[in-house]
């Protein structure tokens, strides 16, 4: 009660001295200048004496008395009250007391309690009510005399939304420190849906922010793109906990929504090579704002107090350079008001002051270009709704292009990617449309770690007397490919073989091995090998353009030649050709027979001295027709000629017909008898696929198996059947042990066409079989969001282009190379070749011998006929003439010299 009682009169005699300083001021503003007074309320912490924009509004109000241009009749002051933080009570009682003196307008407090009841007291007195820093929300806004420069909540949640998509995260997580954070992440947690974006939130720990378990978590969990919602003392004291975490690698990118990001202390994490990327309002690039910091900063390390530990010294911050603005928008509105005059105002009267709304429209109709760019504010709600935001990001080296001109403090640490306005959006600057030019900015003086693979002749062991470390003890296509991209990326690199001796591929559970773990788990940053880019793959790692293309083929032992048989003379011709020649062959000798025998031109008398002769005979006999049609086939001719039109037209056609065959089996002869043919059991992946005796299979867990485990083509998905049926025997653990198995066993290997050409210049037995069975390439493998990638691949672009990579390959390709068939020269022919023409012609003559007794034989039982029916017509004959006794010798004689011509009985049919 004491203590009441003598509040109250210190307050009343507090205010009899305000009257009288009122009165005093108004007798002496009529005399001279007209003095202009304002507010602030501000809130102090603990470890702060004076806050740092109670340091901006002072330094506001002294630089526009110093510029007389601006309010040149009148003069600025302001009256100070400090109060501690959430004491809404205290922060009533505060107003109360400068709106006694007669304050044209309140700056602050900060907070939500004690702005509420500021802000209660201001709308009922129409004074304006001025803030600079984020306000929650209402959802029934009727503070109509409420001004806020602070940037509107909704226009940043749209600015982080689309700066996500800009970069194209497939996944984020989000750490916020309260919950008027999930209000600033609202579009960007709706988004998911729409940008196949997958979101993870997490909370930082209340009160002493230690946020170390939860870093930890999110490094096992391998959470690379991280969004953090936090005030910049938030921001400096995670940085150094992730730093501290292993976490300020060049594979995290680190999002922070603070607006004060670039006045954060980085020089530990300038050559980490982290990415970083924030926002920034203050518009650096404008000499009036380089000036204006410049002078702050002086100012700042000349005076105390210091500053806040991880803000670089002297550096203007975001809400300093707010504060600054409003407090210009306070002379900028007061030029513009004429006969206004400022009473002193009591809270418990109500009675509000009556040039309080012109004054406030004054303030929403006022445009100008302060520290944090264009001020306009909205007419209905008094918010800053139209602003450009700029898209700062740490240079992978450290340094940054643009720098506040004039100081020394600001080093050049950011680059300007983009700048984002409310209405037009994200736009990029030149400067991240040239980002790439100079390849060498991120690579220049580091070291790699670089995993690979033994695979000939890509990486080998070098043959060396002497003891070999490190990266000598390596040589190879991609050890020349390294040095290549060393010399010009600059970065030096340390070559370790894979642990497991994989390439990398997935097993059932979803899990990697080989060279694809180690980038996945940043056990390395490069992976320069005979690394097949697929479509698998370049889901969990990142790969480089392309520095070979080539497919899968089959590795098999080249075929072994035919041996000649002796009947090769027939080879020229298939079977099918000899059947159709023999049947055209017995189908014209038909065709000729009928034609001869119904043509009346081939029907002659064979008795030319007596034309009177009925007898006519046909030279074209069955079997005479089948030999004019062999002697033509055979090239030789007969004694049989056609004499008709028809039968010639027959001729014609056939000897037509012979001279194409015989010359086309005499061309293709020579060829079947000199060059010896190869047998191959197989020619194409079909061929594999339709048989079982000879067994195939891949490297495990290599892209070539993954590519017939994964195809949905027939063919090869039976080739997998097969190959899965048999992992154990048919799968080999590397290149090295399946060459070994297709030398020694019936196997067939499938590989990449590169590495057959490799092994077939070395190795005479072995060869490829069939063309390439699909189209790839091999890539230089990174992890994902590592920023060599782009910079590797324009590297191999340039050896490309330079003809280095055909060089290279051409030199660990070259062997000593294997002996031209195709050159072989035609040997003698031996028996092996032709003496099947031998065999034919003894065959033939066995068979005229056969022939010729089967006639003799033939004859011979003719003949004996004859003969029985020749003596039994004798014996007849002379029993006759013995009983008529009148025969003389002579013409007995004379019979029988008649019975052995034949003229006796006329015929040999009437014999018959």
């Amino acid at each position: 009660m004491i203590n009441v009682k003598l509040h109250y009169g210190t307050m009343e005699r507090r205010k009899s001295l305000f009257t009288w300083l009122v009165l005093f001021t108004v007798q002496f503003s009529r005399s001279s200048q007209q003095v202009l007074r304002i507010g602030g309320i501000f809130e102090t912490r603990e470890s702060e004496l004076v806050s740092v924009e109670e340091l901006a509004f002072k330094f506001a109000v002294s630089n526009i008395n110093r510029n007389r241009t601006l309010m040149p009749n009148t003069t600025l002051t302001y009256d100070i009250q400090r109060i501690n933080l959430f004491d809404s009570f205290e922060a009533s009682r505060r107003v109360c007391d400068q709106l006694a003196l007669g304050v044209s307008a309140v700056f602050g407090p900060s907070h939500s309690s004690s702005v509420s009841a500021v802000q209660s007291i201001c709308n009922a007195l129409e004074v304006p009510h001025i803030q600079t820093r984020w306000k929650h929300p209402s959802v029934d806004n009727r503070d109509t005399f409420y001004i806020n420069l602070y940037p509107e909540y909704t226009a940043i949640s749209r600015a982080i939304l689309d700066i996500v998509t800009f970069f194209k995260w497939k996944s984020l997580t989000v750490v916020y420190e309260d919950s008027t954070g999930l209000m600033r992440m609202q579009e960007l947690i709706k988004a998911p849906s729409k940008l196949n974006l997958k979101i993870r939130i997490r909370q930082l720990p209340p009160g002493e922010i230690d946020a170390r378990p939860l870093l930890k978590e999110m490094k096992k969990d391998k959470e690379f793109y991280i969004l953090f919602d936090c005030s910049y003392r938030t921001s400096a004291e995670i940085l150094k906990q992730l730093s501290s975490m292993g976490m300020m690698t060049e594979y995290h990118h680190f999002f922070f929504t603070t607006l004060d990001l670039f006045a954060l202390d980085l020089e530990p994490y300038r050559y980490s090579g982290v990415n970083m990327t924030g926002f920034r309002l203050l518009n650096i690039d404008d000499p009036y704002v380089a000036s204006t910091m410049e002078k702050w900063s002086l100012e700042r390390l000349q005076a105390p107090p210091k500053q806040e530990s991880g803000l670089m010294d002297g550096v203007m911050t975001t809400e300093a350079a707010l504060m600054y603005d409003a407090v210009f928008m306070v002379a900028v509105a007061s030029q513009r008001a004429t006969q206004m005059t400022v009473s002193s105002l009591q809270c418990h009267r109500h009675k509000p002051w009556r040039f309080g709304p012109r004054f406030m429209n004054l303030f929403k109709e006022a445009q100008w270009d302060g520290l944090t760019g264009h001020i306009v504010l909205n007419k209905t709600d008094g918010l800053r709704r139209d602003f450009d935001l700029d898209i700062i990001s740490l240079k992978e080296d450290g340094t940054a292009r643009g720098f506040v001109e004039g100081s020394s403090r600001l080093t050049k640490r950011w680059s300007k990617i983009a700048v984002w306005n409310s209405y037009t959006g994200l736009n990029l600057t030149e400067t991240s449309r040239d980002k790439t030019n100079n390849v060498t900015d991120s690579m220049a003086n580091r070291t790699l770690i670089v995993t690979t693979i033994l695979e000939n002749p890509y990486v080998m062991f070098k043959k060396s007397d002497k003891e070999l470390s490190g990266n000598d003890r390596f040589e190879g296509y991609c050890l020349d490919l390294l040095k290549e991209l060393s010399n010009i990326l600059g970065f030096t690199y340390e070559v370790k073989l894979v642990s497991d001796g994989k390439y990398g591929a997935q097993n059932d559970k979803g899990e990697w091995n080989g060279m694809v773990r180690e980038l996945i788990d940043h056990i390395a940053d490069l992976a320069v090998a005979p690394l097949t880019i697929t479509y698998v793959r370049e889901k969990v790692i990142d790969f480089s353009k392309p520095f070979m293309t080539l497919g899968i083929s089959i590795l098999y032992r080249k075929p072994n030649g035919t041996n000649p048989g002796v009947f090769s003379f027939l080879n020229p011709l298939s079977p099918d050709i000899w059947m159709y020649v023999l049947l055209a062959c017995t189908g014209v000798s038909c065709v000729l027979f009928v034609i001869a025998r119904f043509t009346p031109y081939e029907w002659y008398n064979p008795h030319p001295c007596n034309p009177s002769s009925e007898l006519l005979e046909n030279n074209f006999t069955l079997l005479n027709s089948f030999w004019f049609g062999v002697g033509a086939l055979m090239q030789q001719g007969s004694e049989l000629m056609p004499k008709a039109y028809s039968t010639r037209i027959v001729g014609g056609i056939w000897w037509f017909f012979t001279l194409i065959i015989i010359s086309s089996y005499t061309a293709n002869l020579a060829a079947f008898l000199t060059v010896e043919r190869m047998d191959a059991p197989i020619d194409s992946a079909d061929d594999l696929a339709k048989q079982t005796r000879i067994e195939y299979g891949s490297v495990r867990d290599g892209s070539t198996m993954t590519f017939f485990k994964k195809s949905k083509i027939s063919t090869y998905e039976k080739m997998w059947a097969f190959m899965s049926s048999r992992k154990n025997t048919a799968l080999v653990k590397n290149n090295r042990e399946g060459i070994t198995r297709v030398l020694t066993t019936d196997y067939a290997m499938l590989m990449e066409s590169t590495s057959i050409e490799y092994i077939s210049q070395r190795n005479c037995n072995l060869t490829q079989i069939g063309g390439l069975i699909d189209s790839k390439g091999y890539g230089v493998g990174t992890p994902i969001g590592s920023p060599y990638r782009d910079k590797v691949t324009i590297a191999i672009l340039q050896l490309q282009e330079e003809g280095k990579l055909h060089m290279m390959k051409e030199k660990w390709w070259r062997g000593n190379g294997c002996p031209e068939e195709d050159n072989k020269e035609a040997s003698a022919l031996g028996v092996e070749n032709i003496g099947g023409i031998f065999i034919v012609l003894a065959a033939g003559l066995v068979l005229s011998v056969f022939v010729a007794i089967g006639e003799f034989i033939y004859k011979a039982r003719k003949n004996s006929d004859i003969e029985e029916a020749f003596c039994f017509f004798y014996g007849v004959q002379s029993r006759q003439f013995q009983r008529r006794d009148s025969a003389s010798s002579s013409s007995a004689t004379s019979l029988s010299t008649d019975l052995e011509s034949g003229r006796l009985l006329g015929d040999d049919d009437d014999i018959e």
